[in-house]
């Protein structure tokens, strides 16, 4: 194995990370808003919301310590190969892929929560259809919602 092995992993990784602090920031804006909606009504799809958004910070978070910790092995990886320990560079980058697979599982998992949390939204909106529906409101006859 050669010193560019481990190199061609860095953009991929740097990437990633990049992804995942947008998922991040994502998370963050629902949260801020998820609270302000709690605070002016209690409503139960808030509190289900407010539930898998806890559940997709943890992953968020071991996706990100995974990938930063496939980084930190790819980076050590290299320098172990710059040094002529071969076999540790191998065990090093070997480590990092498995670190780097960790990461996706992590956020594939994130993904489907997501997922799960849109569905959440639409089943309340759905609901809110159909109570102003039977209540003899049209959707023009719906109030604003303020953002």
């Amino acid at each position: 194995m050669t010193l560019t092995t481990p190199a061609l992993l860095f953009p991929a990784i740097s990437l990633l990370l990049l992804a995942y602090t947008n998922r991040f920031l994502v998370l963050a804006q629902l949260i801020r808003k998820l609270a302000e909606e709690e605070r002016s009504l209690h409503q139960d799809a808030t509190t289900r919301q407010i539930l898998l958004l806890r559940r997709r910070i943890s992953l968020t978070k071991r996706m990100q310590v995974a990938g930063v910790l496939s980084f930190l092995l790819c980076t050590l990886s290299m320098f172990a190969l710059f040094l002529s320990l071969e076999l540790l560079g191998m065990i090093l980058f070997g480590a990092s892929l498995v670190t780097l697979s960790v990461s996706l599982v992590y956020s594939l998992w994130e993904v489907t929560i997501s997922t799960n949390a849109l569905n959440v939204q639409l089943q309340d909106i759905e609901a809110l259809g159909g109570r102003q529906s039977r209540s003899g409101r049209t959707s023009q006859d719906k109030p604003k919602e303020v953002p």
